[in-house]
Parts: structure tokens; C-alpha cells; sequence
């Protein structure tokens, strides 16, 4: 069966972020990561401003298909961090914008595991409670698979495994079906899309940078990375213009 195309007949920003903190010391890795809680506050209200709404993959998705049209925009987090429910879900609340948070299934309420061998800082991640909040505030999950791995370094049955596992998981933890995945690091390879596509995930997305443009598989959504140091006239460029566009590998 063929990969879903979008028809969207006009470009789609999917915003993705990670950490909604202050960032560590200088000197820790990927401190572009965390975006802190004021500029996030700024970019949201600018998007309001702007007459944007941000929306959850869920949400997205009549749009992405092109059966309604409006300045709308993906928000989406990776990982599932706490300080997502912390800092970010006062201000989407507060300008009634919705989101998509993946989460790790097997680390849920422990930490960034994946992370601690390169010295990044370690973060907590929501338990199934918190992730439950979450989801009472109008906000979604996605998957990111069951141990944030590197799905292309896995023979199939354990890719499929932890595609398979880290939905049904959620699924239990939620009591709700799980439909959007997230790539681990964008890692993938086309056997990783029909496994997506093999179990019923509506939307997949990935690290490529664009906006969503008509004619992208639902399966491979690239995104647009907002990060440190995105200012509020970057984060413009990157919602409003092709700057991401030229930005796909």
C-alpha cells in the first residue's frame, strides 16, 4: 500500500523542540537543545500575534491532508521531558495551542539515559501520571520508540520491537491510542517506514529540515528545529519564509 502524501497547498512549519529550560553551564554538549522558558513564551505569543495556531500532529493533520486551510503550525517536542509540562504547557494552554510530545515508553518518569554517555546533562522525563496531565491539558503523545535508539544500527525484529512495543506501552500508560512516531536522532531507513506504516502511525516525522510542502509522505514529516538560539526574527524566517525549505538534504 503507497505511503500517504500530503496535499497541503501551502508550506506547514512543524516546530520541533526538545528541552523548555535554562540552558546548563557553557561548556556541556547540545546546549542548543534547550530553549528557555521566556523565549518560548515569546515565541508563542508571536505566532498568536501573527494569527498562527499551533497544533498537535492530530490536529495538523486536515491540514497536511489540504481538507482545510489557515496559518497553522506543528508543535511538536521530543523525548518527553518534564520541563515540557512544566514550562511549556502554561503557554500553549494560555493561547489555546495544542502539541505533540513523543515519548520513550521504557524510560518513562526515569531520565535521558540515551544521553548519558555523551555528558549531556540528566533531565527527568514525565511519568505516566504527568504524562496523563499532559493529555488532560489538551496536549498529545506520540511514540519515540520504547529506548530512543538508533533503529538503522537494529536488525528488524528489533527495530519492529521497539517500534511495536513503545506504542502499545504509551497505549497503556494513556488509555488512548497512540497514532503520530518520532525517528530516534532521524535515523531511518525505508524498511523504519513501512514498520510505521505496518503499525497504523498516522504521521511520522523525522530531523530533515523543511516546512511540510504538498506531496511529502506522512511517514517522513521533516521539521524545523528551534533551538537556543533561535531569535524571534530567525523564528520568523523559519515559520514565514523558504529559510528552512533550503535548508533539506
Amino acid at each position: 500500500m503507497p505511503h500517504t502524501l500530503t496535499g497541503n497547498p501551502r508550506p506547514i512549519p512543524v516546530l520541533v523542540y526538545h528541552q523548555i529550560d535554562e540552558a546548563p553551564p557553557k561548556g556541556r554538549p547540545f546546549r542548543s537543545l534547550y530553549v528557555s522558558p521566556g523565549a518560548f513564551s515569546r515565541q508563542m505569543k508571536l505566532l498568536k500575534l501573527l494569527g498562527y495556531t499551533g497544533l498537535s500532529m492530530s490536529d495538523l493533520q486536515p491540514y497536511l491532508r489540504g481538507e482545510r486551510t489557515g496559518k497553522v503550525v506543528g508543535i511538536t517536542f521530543d523525548d518527553g521531558y518534564l520541563n515540557n509540562l512544566i514550562h511549556a504547557l502554561p503557554v500553549l494552554a494560555r493561547h489555546g495551542f495544542s502539541s505533540t510530545c513523543y515519548a520513550v515508553s521504557g524510560l518513562v518518569g526515569q531520565t535521558n539515559r540515551w544521553d548519558e554517555s555523551i555528558g549531556i546533562a540528566q533531565t527527568p522525563l514525565m511519568d505516566a501520571a504527568q504524562m496523563r496531565q499532559w493529555v488532560a491539558g489538551g496536549q498529545e503523545i506520540g511514540s519515540h520508540t520504547r529506548t530512543h535508539v538508533k533503529l538503522p544500527d537494529m536488525d528488524d525484529a528489533a527495530a519492529l520491537a521497539e517500534i511495536a512495543i513503545g506504542k502499545t506501552e504509551l497505549q497503556t500508560m494513556l488509555d488512548k491510542p497512540v497514532r503520530h512516531f518520532c525517528y530516534p536522532y532521524g535515523h531511518f531507513q525505508p524498511r523504519h517506514v513501512d514498520m510505521a506504516m505496518d503499525q497504523d502511525f498516522q504521521t511520522a516525522t523525522t530531523t530533515q529540515r523543511s516546512r511540510c510542502r504538498a506531496g511529502t509522505n506522512m511517514l517522513q514529516i521533516p521539521r524545523v528545529p528551534i533551538v537556543r538560539s533561535t531569535s524571534l526574527p530567525l523564528f520568523w524566517l523559519k515559520i514565514a519564509s523558504a529559510y528552512e525549505d533550503r535548508r533539506q538534504r
